[in-house]
């Protein structure tokens, strides 16, 4: 059989016209741009986790907007499109001023703004930022006779990691304020104006006075503007997946399969179809293997200082109830992490009722699963690497059905792995526990209702359903006892596989299991 052809996959690249130019995989998007650019509102929004398409939608309307048609030949918008007028573009990417004090944030403007005086020139009298964005607008319109096009991506990016800094964030978000003032008195002068970011922040003028900008991130004519769809994947990817089936040596299917399990499960609206990661999707076919390419390419400092202010344990974070209000909650307001975790990523919609009005959020795959608990080992233990490879060992003994080396292990490491504080409870070696199941692959969760109480760990594997209740310093024996008292089994009794009952005593003292007992 001929091998099958791999084509060239955008890994990381944001930059519609190299993708078009080089024949790299395009996944078509251009319907949505041509919707968006003749919709009645010329200002709109886009909220997004990081490295899910936006820049690469933004560039998409770069090169639209500058009549570009060579590029969108064979797209959906080629049949669309009549026209095809080319208009002045003020394209900002804010990704470039991160972790930047104030004078550093101006100096960033500046440099921003400077390539653009150099097209369309400055006025002695424009000083301040505000001023030269007002001033490019203005000749940028005079001098073409069309309308301009504002285009800033990842708008929020120099505020993200001071949001939880009472001091950073005001200065900082007063320099943005200014920049972005223009936007609501230059609207003679705009053709269109779209943002992007992750989160919201109530007190930039953008959202505080430019009043008519249009929310579309859970539109759900625009649920599928960025990732990629189940749909997608089996049509414009379906060689694409044959292709990385028969590099990893199994039916396309398959592949599929596993695919979806690590990288799709995204709904930015309800109803919405299952939207994929795109990062991450094409990185596993870049490299022809499946892995954690999103959560591995980082994770940002403020969501983990998050966790830490909104004192947020890992049981916690999945299985969340909201309202509409609450995806689009200001960050300078938030009472509760919930937005956040939904804006960056970490929580999608899994399901909505109307009759409450609420929506279920959940964690959306295995891959963010696995590294967001990952991402929360230091909370317990001041060396997590050790713990890494404790989880490789125990997987293994436990894909072979011998609990007990699993515990043996975990015993044996945990006595020499140094603890953080807090450690005199019984709820710290219950998260502990959670954690560590949670990266063996399997699926675990805590305090599992049942009609006579709760369960403190339930964990499925392939072949096995574990119900797991620890205790603090006291005798194994009983939390053996409080299972078979509080007849846990009967609520798991139809899961269709065979229940194994595990009752696990940790010693405060030693920091470490100090017997357990499986049945």
């Amino acid at each position: 059989m001929k091998p099958i052809e791999r084509r060239k996959y955008p890994y990381g690249i944001q930059v519609f016209s190299i993708i078009r130019k080089e024949n790299y995989l395009y996944v078509d998007k251009t319907e949505y741009v041509y919707r968006m650019t003749h919709s009645d509102n010329r200002y709109m929004f886009l909220n997004r986790p990081r490295r899910f398409g936006k820049s690469l939608l933004t560039d998409t309307l770069h090169c639209y907007f500058e009549g570009r048609k060579e590029l969108f030949e064979g797209l959906a918008i080629e049949r669309l499109e009549t026209e095809w007028t080319s208009y002045p573009v003020l394209h900002f990417d804010m990704s470039t001023a991160k972790n930047l004090s104030k004078e550093g944030l101006e100096r960033e403007l500046d440099r921003k703004l400077f390539a653009y005086e150099k097209i369309y020139g400055r006025e002695e009298k424009d000083i301040e930022i505000n001023q030269r964005l007002q001033g490019l607008i203005e000749r940028a319109f005079q001098q073409t006779g069309k309308g301009v096009v504002i285009l800033i991506d990842e708008y929020d990016a120099p505020l993200l990691d001071v949001m939880h800094e009472d001091e950073n964030l005001p200065v900082l978000r007063n320099v943005m304020r200014n920049f972005y003032s223009p936007l609501k008195a230059c609207g003679q002068y705009l053709r269109y104006v779209f943002l992007t970011g992750i989160t919201k922040f109530s007190q930039l003028s953008i959202f505080s006075e430019l009043n008519n900008i249009e929310n579309i991130s859970m539109d759900t004519s625009y649920a599928a503007v960025c990732g990629i769809t189940e749909e997608e994947m089996r049509t414009q990817m379906d060689a694409d997946t044959a292709w990385l089936a028969e590099r990893m040596g199994t039916t396309k299917e398959d592949a599929l399969q596993q695919l979806k399990t690590y990288y799709d499960g995204y709904h930015f609206a309800w109803p919405s179809p299952d939207v994929y990661n795109p990062f991450s999707l094409m990185a596993a076919f870049s490299k022809g293997r499946i892995e954690s390419y999103w959560f591995g390419s980082g994770t940002p400092t403020y969501l983990i200082e998050m966790l830490n202010k909104y004192q947020v344990i890992p049981q916690e974070i999945s299985g969340r109830k909201c309202e509409a209000s609450d995806f689009d909650a200001p960050t300078e307001r938030m009472t509760d992490i919930t937005p956040l975790f939904y804006q960056s990523g970490y929580l999608t919609i899994k399901n909505y009722s109307a009759f409450s009005g609420l929506y279920l959020l959940d964690i959306p795959n295995r891959e963010v699963r696995i590294g967001l608990m990952r991402s929360l080992l230091p909370n317990y233990v001041r060396r997590p690497a050790e713990l890494n490879t404790l989880v490789g060992e125990m997987a293994e003994c436990i894909h072979f059905g011998d609990m007990d080396g699993a515990l043996r292990l975990m015993q044996t490491v945990l006595s020499t792995v140094p603890y953080c504080e807090n450690t005199r409870y019984e709820g710290h070696y219950q998260q502990m526990l959670y954690l560590i199941f949670t990266l063996l692959g399997s699926f675990a969760d805590v305090e599992v209702r049942t009609p006579q109480g709760r369960v403190d760990v339930v964990m499925r594997t392939h072949d096995t359903l574990y119900i797991i209740e620890v205790k603090l310093d006291k005798d194994a024996g009983e939390a053996m006892r409080q299972i078979d008292l509080k007849q846990y089994p009967e609520r798991f009794a139809l899961c269709g596989l065979p229940v194994v009952k595990v009752g696990v005593s940790f010693d405060s003292g030693r920091h470490t299991l100090s017997g357990w007992v499986i049945e």
